[in-house]
């Protein structure tokens, strides 16, 4: 049976209890966190993982050969065994750094910088978040190349037709978020990937905002790189990893120098070690990925098919009950999307709504949320994002409601 598939649902009411900070109280009202799209909440199992770690096994990985050394080798490469399991990929295509920033900046810098030239085009899409822009950016300029942009449409989903027609010749590589961070839209990566590789074109594939959503199978998407960030996953921060093609991986040089990442060094020059230990130099974040392991084993228990379930019967819920409210301005209504709402009341600023909401316990993002291009095309500075997980509850949502409509009566 694959690690994320389980026949029955959890108790969802026992889930929420394995989350401590869940339990808080916020300006003397229960906490309602509607944020998991910015960074999700701990279980107990991966805080308890984190901090047994520092308190039995505390030692430097594949430096020493006394117990300690050996106990957090183990545990360290045990977590990139478990989280290559969970998206269906090798352990030794799986580098493991600091998150998605790190890892879409590793394909800029190993894989794009030396390879691009004048007259090369990279596309990516409107409704990318940042990290998947500021790099292809950096690397167009020093290279020559240029950046195309893939454009949406009105509900925000990606126009595919013109996304294909963009896809000419000139184009090297295609960055796309699997997920949209803002609008929730679920892009179908398999199928243009599948159409990108038949016209030979790289494809990087931001996987933030799926990994802790949905069930991953990424060899079946078919892409050349995806990037995952554990701190939205359950795990900690300062947690994430590249998935990457053996044959990309072998040919790219390191991104970085120093201990790890290397067979033998003098001083006529140095060998380099195999993927994807030659992208990991010195000491990575050990307890840190202990703690992501436990949070794989966590979603895995759970099975991820259920997760998504959760989430989308809790997204359907707030959807309806916020289409009620007068003067409610929803972006993106994709067919398929993850349990992400952004949203405006007219005549109010995104800020203030976040701000009030806050004193009535409610915890939402308010901003632009990494993605300036997206947010410009829409017309707006800002929004307020409502995003969901599984340990979210249908009660939850509509003290959410409730605290809004008294926001928006303040407001007038």
């Amino acid at each position: 049976m694959n690690a994320q598939a389980r026949s029955q649902a959890p108790d969802w009411a026992a889930v929420r209890r394995d989350f401590p900070l869940l339990e808080r109280r916020v300006h003397g009202k229960p906490l309602i966190y509607l944020d998991s799209a910015n960074t999700g909440q701990k279980p107990a199992a991966v805080i308890e993982a984190t901090d047994d770690f520092y308190r039995r096994h505390n030692a430097n990985v594949s430096r020493a050969v006394h117990a300690l050394g050996t106990e957090a080798t183990d545990a360290y490469e045990g977590a990139r065994r478990k989280l290559a399991a969970f998206l269906g990929v090798r352990a030794d295509e799986l580098v493991l750094c600091s998150g998605t920033t790190f890892a879409i900046n590793l394909v800029a810098y190993s894989w794009a910088l030396p390879r691009l030239k004048p007259g090369d085009a990279i596309v990516v899409s409107r409704m990318e978040h940042h990290a998947n822009i500021v790099p292809w950016q950096l690397v167009a300029e020093r290279t020559g190349a240029t950046i195309r942009v893939a454009e949406i449409t009105p509900d925000g989903e990606l126009d595919i037709d013109a996304l294909y027609r963009a896809l000419t010749p000139e184009v090297k590589l295609l960055a796309l978020a699997h997920v949209s961070n803002v609008l929730g839209t679920v892009n179908p990566v398999r199928e243009i990937c599948r159409e990108a590789r038949r016209r030979g074109i790289v494809t990087v594939i931001d996987g933030s905002q799926a990994a802790p959503h949905r069930p991953l199978d990424i060899a079946a998407i078919g892409c050349d790189f995806y990037a995952i960030t554990g701190h939205k996953m359950c795990g900690p921060t300062g947690t994430g990893a590249l998935w990457a093609r053996r044959e990309h991986l072998a040919a790219m040089p390191p991104f970085l120098g120093g201990g790890e990442m290397i067979r033998e060094v003098s001083f006529d020059g140095t060998v380099f070690n195999d993927g994807p230990h030659k992208f990991e130099a010195g000491t990575p974040n050990i307890a840190g990925f202990v703690g992501l392991g436990a949070a794989v084993d966590y979603l895995s228990a759970l099975g991820m098919e259920h997760v998504e379930a959760r989430e989308q019967a809790l997204l359907a819920h707030a959807t309806e009950a916020l289409s009620v409210i007068d003067g409610v301005r929803v972006f993106g209504a994709a067919r398929e999307k993850a349990a992400v709402l952004s949203f405006l009341i007219d005549g109010a600023h995104a800020h203030d709504l976040a701000t009030l909401l806050d004193l009535e316990g409610v915890a939402i993002r308010s901003g632009q949320h990494c993605a300036h291009p997206l947010l410009q095309w829409f017309g707006v500075a800002a929004t307020c994002r409502a995003s969901f997980a599984f340990y979210n509850t249908h009660e939850e949502i509509d003290r959410f409601i409730a605290a809004l409509v008294k926001v928006r009566r303040l407001l007038g």
